[in-house]
């Protein structure tokens, strides 16, 4: 008999995570309890992999020998409850696809924040390099997927807690945390402890030969390796201090000493601009030096990476005034870290699905920088309450169109407009991305 892989979910994550299990020969069924998406119906029939959406038939699901669960589905969901209590193995994609990478390095990298530029950077500097590599996990395809399809010697992952939750033997020989606030406390019984274990289990199954990449300047990272005893080698980067091993600034100037061959560069030269982009790009420039990569190699990816889209995108500039674009926003401390940057007198676009914010956090930086705030949301109670005190002009809209319209209203020559939500987008939107290019086209129409 096939061993029965059942997987929980039809997205990418588990699509990709039906075709590896296809391809290493078990028996595979896919069940989401919501419609799957066509493109991954279409995957899912070309591999001939059984599925069903809109149900979970739960006599065949219990008689898995093993389920791969979504980042998506929660453990209090009714399906998963009976799964655990049938005492069925569960696992997570990445975990199938650890099982048959083979030799290949995986770089995994997760954090509150700047996780997905510090991925997408390492990726441009593994590629300028010229290494075999992938961008995989949130960003890009599933880890499963591409390990299933067009397996490389490098898989660079930008990995969430989620997706860290159900993990086994999975490890990673460059792990890379870039700090943990906050966030998602909602799946994590609210307790934050829960939810900084999860970020930790990065670090699972690591050894001597392995190292681990962390902000030394996090209070919460600084404060809970104390307690930890690490495996693997740890390379902290910092503004902070000067580590023997690892990268830091100092005046102006990044050195990263991972091994004899150490890079130092101005942060001047950094195509992306931003304190929190330093801290960026010293995770990322530390983890291609412990690829091996050159020196020369990093400096020159490092000064042509162009920012992501939806992440502080600069879109048109109409009437002297910057329109910017960070949808990706999604939490209080992303917000925090664009207002931080922003120069000009700022009109800020905040609203959305709100995950517990506390806004208490922001009211320093708004009361320095910004003169007006539009809401874009359907419940826009708490950040009338935060700052009304703050902030004379605050006006509520349920579009994206309308929103840009008050900003343009309210700025002035030599002010810019920034989009940086500090909420989920799901009230008005399908997604961050989909808010962000209604911005733009707002823009672009005015």
């Amino acid at each position: 008999m096939a061993h029965k892989c059942y997987i929980l979910g039809g997205g990418e994550s588990g699509a990709g995570a039906a075709i590896l299990a296809k391809k290493q020969g078990y028996d595979v069924f896919v069940s989401d309890a919501g419609p799957i998406k066509n493109i991954y119906k279409e995957e899912l029939k070309e591999y001939g992999i059984e599925f069903e959406e809109s149900i979970h038939s739960e006599e065949k699901i219990l008689s898995a020998d093993e389920i791969v669960k979504s980042p998506g589905i929660p453990e209090k969901s009714e399906m998963m409850k009976k799964i655990r209590k049938q005492g069925i193995p569960v696992i997570s994609e990445v975990e199938l696809a650890y099982r048959f990478k083979g030799n290949s390095k995986i770089v995994a990298i997760t954090g509150s924040n700047g996780k997905t530029t510090t991925t997408s950077l390492a990726y441009h500097i593994c590629k300028h390099a010229g290494l075999d590599c992938a961008l995989v996990g949130n960003i890009g395809i599933s880890i499963a997927k591409q390990v299933a399809i067009d397996p490389k010697e490098v898989y660079i992952a930008e990995l969430s807690s989620f997706q860290l939750d159900d993990i086994k033997e999975f490890k990673a020989e460059i792990a890379v945390l870039t700090n943990i606030t906050e966030d998602h406390l909602d799946r994590y019984e609210y307790k934050f402890e829960n939810y900084i274990n999860a970020k930790f289990k990065i670090t699972n199954n690591q050894t001597k030969d392995d190292f681990f990449i962390y902000c030394a300047d996090d209070p919460v990272t600084a404060k809970y390796l104390k307690k930890l005893t690490l495996q693997s080698t740890p390379l902290p980067f910092t503004m902070k201090q000067e580590p023997q091993k690892g990268a830091f600034i100092k005046d102006g100037t990044m050195t990263i000493a991972v091994n004899d061959d150490k890079v130092t560069m101005s942060v001047d030269d950094f195509k992306i601009k931003g304190k929190h982009n330093q801290y960026n790009t010293m995770a990322a420039g530390i983890a291609a030096a412990t690829l091996g990569i050159r020196k020369e190699k990093i400096r020159e990816a490092v000064t042509t990476f162009e920012s992501l889209e939806h992440r502080m995108e600069m879109v048109a500039m109409v009437k002297g005034v910057e329109y910017i674009n960070d949808s990706k926003a999604t939490n209080i401390n992303s917000t925090w870290y664009a207002l931080e940057s922003m120069t000009h007198p700022t009109i800020l676009i905040l609203g959305g699905v709100d995950k517990g914010n506390d806004y208490e956090v922001l009211k320093e930086l708004v009361k320095e920088k910004v003169k007006a705030i539009v809401c874009l949301g359907l419940d826009n109670r708490k950040i009338h309450e935060a700052f009304g005190d703050t902030v004379s002009l605050i006006v509520n809209t349920t579009s994206a169109e309308d929103a840009v319209r008050a900003a343009y209203h309210f700025a002035e020559k030599g002010d810019a407009v920034l989009l940086s939500p500090a909420c989920a987008s799901f009230d008005l939107f399908k997604n961050y991305e989909d808010r962000g290019n209604q911005f733009k086209q707002a823009v672009r129409d005015l």
